[in-house]
């Protein structure tokens, strides 16, 4: 390969996904305050609510040539109240994992009916919790819409919506919904909401990756594809697949930036159109339209740069929103933001029904 090619290269994956790894050990305590036991799961510890696990179809992600299921799994929290109080309806906030490690290793990680259940006992409002499992043969779908992986931001803006407010005693209006996510779920969430302002009021992005699309931002990193243009493992099959699908190209049905040690200018160009601070200037007067964005970092998270250079674009286009960073990196805070800052956000920010 081309010393040029490969810096060209490495310096694309690099920009947008930073050298940090982008998932959550499933062998982990769970980050923030307190922890948990290796491999432990949030429903073996005390809560006050319910944990429901459901299937829901994807219309959409029927015939994704990758060959993932469209029925996917949804971990659901009900509040404490929502079994004894049969006539009373709830906002709901709908979270992104990130790659590498499905909803529920996510949910049990951030322990999430124990952090739900807190933030309440703090003076949180009470609201349904909706996670659902975008892990696909290449670790993650990127929430994007590709004939490779399926239609994802269908899926969770209109079908896993229509569902949850079909089936469960929701506020079925966007004022009541909020979008969050952390990582891959962060960028989903940037991605999503700019799409679909309609449906959700309230956005917040954590530790977001790939958002820029600025090749020589300095991020480190690297990534190889050999001869035969397959990708050389990480996260390259699952960008190559979201964000430049080739149903024309079997096995894989995606095309590498890289091929045959040469690099392709119009795949990468397809790579850096789907990051965020590229997509902003078409979508960002969708943006105006909701009520509240934050988004947070940690200041050693190798994804800072990216983060920033939002938080400067946005300002600069005058799309009011909270920009807040913490001592932390990729991982290690992420409970405890969950329960300190993401739920307390949208208590404050979503419209809860008069009792």
């Amino acid at each position: 390969m081309k010393r040029t090619s490969l810096l060209t290269f490495t310096a694309l994956l690099a920009t947008l996904l930073g050298s940090a790894g982008l998932m959550l050990s499933q062998n982990a305590a769970a980050p923030g305050s307190g922890k948990g036991k290796a491999g432990q799961k949030a429903s073996d510890l005390p809560y006050k609510g319910k944990i429901e696990k459901i299937k829901v179809h994807g219309k959409s992600l029927e015939g994704n040539l990758e060959g993932d299921s469209a029925d996917r799994d949804v971990f659901i929290y009900l509040p404490p109240s929502y079994g004894s109080q049969p006539n009373r309806r709830y906002p709901v906030v709908y979270f992104l994992h990130g790659y590498g490690i499905g909803a529920e290793a996510y949910w049990n990680n951030m322990l999430v009916p124990q952090s739900s259940d807190a933030a309440q006992a703090a003076g949180g409002k009470e609201m349904i919790l909706v996670h659902p499992d975008a892990f696909t043969v290449h670790n993650g779908s990127m929430y994007s819409n590709s004939p490779t992986t399926g239609d994802w931001e269908t899926f969770v803006a209109e079908e896993l919506v229509a569902y949850v407010d079909s089936h469960y005693r929701t506020v079925a209006n966007r004022a009541s919904r909020g979008l969050a996510g952390h990582s891959m779920g962060g960028y989903g969430a940037f991605r999503i909401g700019m799409k679909f302002p309609q449906v959700f009021s309230s956005l917040y992005p954590m530790s977001s990756c790939c958002l820029s699309n600025n090749p020589n931002s300095g991020l480190g990193g690297a990534v190889t594809a050999n001869s035969k243009g397959k990708a050389g493992g990480g996260t390259t099959p699952a960008l190559a697949a979201a964000w430049s699908s080739n149903p024309n190209n079997p096995p894989t049905y995606y095309d590498l930036p890289v091929q045959d040690g040469e690099y392709k200018p119009e795949i990468g160009a397809k790579w850096y159109a789907n990051s965020p601070l590229a997509m902003v200037d078409q979508y960002w007067t969708n943006l105006k339209k909701y009520k509240a964005i934050k988004m947070d970092i940690g200041l050693q998270d190798t994804l800072l740069n990216g983060n920033r250079d939002m938080d400067a674009l946005l300002t600069k286009l005058g799309v009011t929103h909270a920009y807040e960073t913490y001592e932390g990196d990729h991982t290690n805070r992420v409970r405890e933001r969950f329960e300190k800052s993401v739920l307390p956000f949208f208590s404050s920010n979503l419209d809860f029904p008069a009792r």
